[in-house]
């Protein structure tokens, strides 16, 4: 019987030197988008995906992430005070059950395999999800769950996936396909940013993962690569022929929130998705648009 993926990493320790200085005291994954700061959004991914655990692996100054899911007493209070009930739903509705959500901390910015290897004590031998907050994935049914629909029948690894322009492919791990039939491809080995002329296809990773433990066997070795890091695309490439390894074109726009333009369009497309916004968002477009 295939083992169930009850834990999920949420690699944070990112400083977000792109965002400076809305960052310099802030978590980039703090950053709203609307009304929720892209970290809740990734745990809420998590959760409607069926996530029992979830393990932050943080750096210096994320004290904030730590603070956003716990109980804030004096608020929940002061809203109770007042009545509030809607928004003393909100705040309570963050913070998961007791025991269920832990923290380690990533002493050095190696990159995201070491980032991920800093919780292998925490995940243990058993499948486990990465999210990553910088991605964020508008969809009628959660990118994760779309992938746990997936990995109930391929099992192994398993990665969410897009079509990215071919002078694109230095920015992402890329896949070498084996076969594709237009919605899940299965890989015979991984590239991480490779030039577009050397690579392989330009079905891109993005920061969604299904993972088997033997990846931790990988990244134990602590070997760098592109940039210098240790990679996460090079530890799962390691255990192809071993493991099936899958990518799913999922269904639903990604917003690369890691860059400026991206996280205002991430603002701009969740807005208009809500009934209470739309309206309001529309008539701005339309009144800039003019300009």
């Amino acid at each position: 019987m295939r083992r169930r993926v009850r834990k999920a990493i949420f690699p944070v320790g990112g400083l977000g030197t792109r965002f400076l200085p809305a960052t310099k005291a802030m978590p980039k994954e703090m950053l709203p988008v609307v009304d929720k700061p892209l970290i809740q959004y990734a745990v809420e991914e998590a959760r409607a995906a069926g996530i029992e655990e979830l393990i932050f692996v943080t750096g210096r100054g994320k004290s904030a992430i730590e603070d956003h899911f716990d109980h804030s007493f004096e608020l929940q209070e002061a809203l109770a005070a007042r009545g509030k009930k809607d928004e003393l739903g909100l705040v309570e509705a963050i913070v998961p059950k007791p025991g269920r959500i832990a923290y380690t901390r990533q002493i050095e910015p190696l990159g995201l395999g070491h980032a991920v290897w800093c919780a292998r004590s925490l995940v243990g031998d058993e499948p486990f999800a990465v999210l990553l907050a910088d991605d964020l994935v508008l969809a009628d049914r959660p990118c994760l769950a779309q992938m746990m629909d997936v990995y109930a029948e391929t099992g192994g690894n398993l990665v969410a996936v897009m079509d990215v322009p071919k002078e694109h492919t230095n920015r992402y791990g890329i896949l070498d396909v084996v076969s594709d039939d237009g919605t899940l491809a299965e890989a015979k080995g991984l590239v991480e940013k490779p030039k577009p002329e050397v690579a392989p296809s330009t079905l891109s990773i993005i920061g969604r993962y299904i993972l088997h433990p033997e990846v931790f066997e990988q990244l134990d070795k602590q070997e760098k690569g592109a940039g210098g890091e240790i990679q996460l695309t090079d530890g799962m490439a390691r255990t192809i022929g071993r493991i099936p390894f899958h990518g799913l074109r999922f269904k639903g726009t990604r917003f690369d929130c890691g860059s400026k333009a991206g996280f205002l369009e991430a603002n701009v497309a969740f807005a208009l998705s809500r009934a209470d916004l739309k309206g309001d968002a529309q008539d701005i477009l339309a009144r800039y648009g003019k300009r």
